[in-house]
């Protein structure tokens, strides 16, 4: 089963040369980390997560360069599993795909169809639904930069979340756990924007509350902070979902490695989506 790209040409560039320079204009751009990462030769063992943001490249790509920048310097992941929300709704409420190969113009990714079938089987709440993922950009966009990273030398694990709520987030975070403790060279990616559309000032003090409740390293910390007020973070439920992974693990300290919004490249700062690129280490 081949997934094909559904966003290449809107959300990022749609042929193999355009992409790659898109995606070095990213890492070298004003906002961004300002170079190129040098793989690593092997990896540290120490980064067990990476929230990345999931617009289109010319608005947030400047702030998941930071992410990725750091993870490919310093990590050579085996597998990836890629957490996002299910925007379109279609489809299973967690759903994943456990065979196959996603498609983008920098090439095939296979599935790691042996770690995808362990999950089905520990985790009653995952089932098993590619057409949830044939449209949703949320994981697509995160491809590209870890294939231009490590060539293309890693499999997914991808999972789409139309229930987020916090006892499916939890639950879904255990039953990564369970699945990737023998697993040291695996890689997490929570794909979420903060803030939609309000003005720079109210997004920033909204998304400055979640991202310190996410720093705390607690799952229930930003849970309570997400349930006190209307927050429109749309990947809520990934992040729980890794921040499970990591409370339970213990030992790990989240870092902010990049806020930006929209307005940060538009100009416009009445309306604009606000963009967090934090990393989950030991």
């Amino acid at each position: 089963m081949l997934r094909k790209p559904a966003v290449a040409g809107t959300f990022y560039a749609g042929d193999k040369e355009s992409l790659k320079r898109q995606i070095e204009d990213c890492f070298l751009h004003s906002l961004g980390p300002g170079k190129v990462p040098v793989p690593a030769k092997k990896g540290e063992g120490k980064i067990t997560a990476l929230i990345s943001p999931h617009a289109g490249y010319v608005y947030s790509g400047f702030v998941a360069a930071w992410g990725f920048a750091r993870v490919i310097e310093r990590e050579k992941p085996e597998t990836v599993i890629v957490l996002g929300p299910n925007h379109r709704g279609f489809g299973s409420p967690v759903a994943i795909m456990s065979e196959g190969e996603w498609e983008t113009p920098l090439g095939r990714v296979p599935i790691d169809e042996s770690l995808a079938k362990k999950l089905l089987q520990v985790s009653s709440l995952i089932e098993e639904d590619e057409k949830a993922h044939q449209r949703e950009h949320s994981l697509e966009v995160q491809i590209p930069f870890l294939q231009y990273g490590y060539n293309g030398n890693f499999k997914i694990v991808p999972i789409c979340l139309t229930d987020q709520r916090f006892i499916t987030s939890v639950s879904l975070g255990d039953a990564i756990l369970s699945v990737i403790r023998d697993k040291p060279n695996t890689l997490l990616i929570a794909s979420t924007d903060f803030t939609h559309y309000q003005p720079q000032a109210i997004a920033e003090k909204d998304d400055k509350r979640l991202i310190e409740a996410i720093l705390s390293c607690n799952p229930g910390n930003l849970e309570k902070v997400l349930s006190s007020g209307d927050f429109s973070m749309c990947g809520y439920g990934p992040v729980l979902a890794v921040m499970e992974v990591a409370f339970r693990l213990g030992g790990v300290n989240v870092r902010l490695l990049k806020y930006g919004t929209s307005g940060d490249i538009t100009g416009d700062y009445s309306a604009v989506v606000g963009y967090a690129s934090l990393s989950l280490e030991k």
